[in-house]
């Protein structure tokens, strides 16, 4: 059973939006999105026909945004539900084994386009061009290109999710996405704060990685890609 600590983990996008990513939001008290140069991401703060309309007008002209949902997601009418999945929501509960040192960069908007073209490469999940503005973004580099990164996402109280961790795949079985989520990891336990991230269920090779680095699944969530019908 969660902690109250933790349960603000059942919706972290509307904590983080409500709190320390306020700059980045758009919304009310019954909707927000992250602006979307930022990442296409928005959340409810409850699941009632009042939130649904505001998140119809938060989401203009755009109309589509991700969500996540503690059930299988089940829009009202005048939505449609474009793509649903489950996700592991995993919480670091202890401190991770000392990693092998990689080497690594510092990375921020200014290298937005290697960036951006590493995901869609990769497909780690949402990423914008302003992605980079949300927390720590780190990277591993060989022969001058950007063959692997990780940084921080969503940053309800208290806690700090870890994204966007990818590999190019002509660089992948080296160890370097375990090595950028320990760094990340460390910072984040130097601030007070928990590190968390999301992972498929059927991505067991990653699971496995986090769970060597003191991981442990906190509950399933699910990813709900939502379209209103504007």
């Amino acid at each position: 059973m969660s902690s109250p600590a933790e349960s603000i983990l059942d919706n972290p996008v509307w904590h983080a939006l409500a709190g320390r990513h306020a700059r980045f939001a758009e919304g009310d008290s019954l909707a927000r999105r992250y602006a979307v140069s930022v990442t296409p991401i928005a959340a409810l703060g409850e699941t009632s026909p009042a939130a649904y309309a505001s998140l119809a007008r938060v989401l203009q002209p755009e109309g589509t945004a991700g969500l996540l949902f503690v059930q299988p997601p089940a829009p009202p009418p005048g939505w449609t539900l474009v793509h649903s999945v489950p996700v592991l929501q995993m919480l670091q509960t202890a401190p991770p084994p000392a990693v092998a040192g990689v080497a690594y960069a510092e990375l921020s908007t200014v290298h937005g386009a290697e960036m951006l073209a590493l995901v869609e490469l990769t497909q780690p999940g949402p990423f914008g061009p302003r992605t980079p503005e949300l927390g720590d973004y780190i990277g591993v580099r060989r022969d001058g290109r950007l063959v692997a990164m990780a940084g921080e996402r969503l940053k309800p109280d208290g806690h700090t999710e870890i994204s966007a961790v990818c590999t190019h795949p002509e660089h992948r079985g080296r160890g370097y996405g375990q090595a950028l989520v320990a760094v990340l990891a460390q910072r984040i336990r130097a601030r007070g704060e928990t590190p968390f991230l999301h992972v498929r269920p059927d991505n067991a090779d990653a699971a496995h990685v986090y769970e060597k680095l003191g991981f442990r699944t906190r509950r399933t969530l699910y990813v709900g890609i939502l379209q209103w019908a504007n």
